[in-house]
């Protein structure tokens, strides 16, 4: 009998890329806090994790036939934020204490997925074992 690893494994395995991606948008924020004209961005978590689950993928272009076939995953839309602070002067919308928040609190639920995506395979080897 196979095993099918989305019914087995379940959301979380979505769950991690969506976090990890999200992880690179927010610590992009914090590192550009100090760049005159730069407008924080975040994901929609809901949107993003729709399109990771419906497996949709977006074709690359090949410009060449000898060109190798690719697509990739849609993992979700980086859209600006609407600052929480008002303009200091220089066009930065980053707020760093909530970026920080919002850091803390993605990798916290990554880590809670990561979690439990290791008790699903612990769970599996298991029952590969006969245990």
């Amino acid at each position: 009998m196979a095993i099918s690893f989305n019914n087995a494994l379940g959301i979380h395995q979505y769950t991690v890329g969506v976090r990890e991606r999200n992880s690179e948008v927010i610590s992009t924020n914090i590192a550009q806090a100090n760049t005159p004209g730069f407008k924080a961005k975040g994901m929609d978590f809901q949107r993003a994790l729709q399109a990771a689950t419906s497996e949709a993928s977006i074709g690359l272009s090949r410009t060449n036939g000898r060109h190798i076939a690719a697509s990739t995953n849609v993992t979700g839309e980086v859209l600006y934020r609407v600052p929480n602070q008002p303009d200091t002067g220089d066009g930065n919308t980053v707020d760093v204490d909530v970026e920080r928040n919002l850091f803390m609190q993605n990798q916290l639920r990554h880590q809670a997925s990561l979690d439990f995506l290791g008790g699903k395979f612990k769970n599996l080897t298991k029952a590969i074992k006969g245990e």
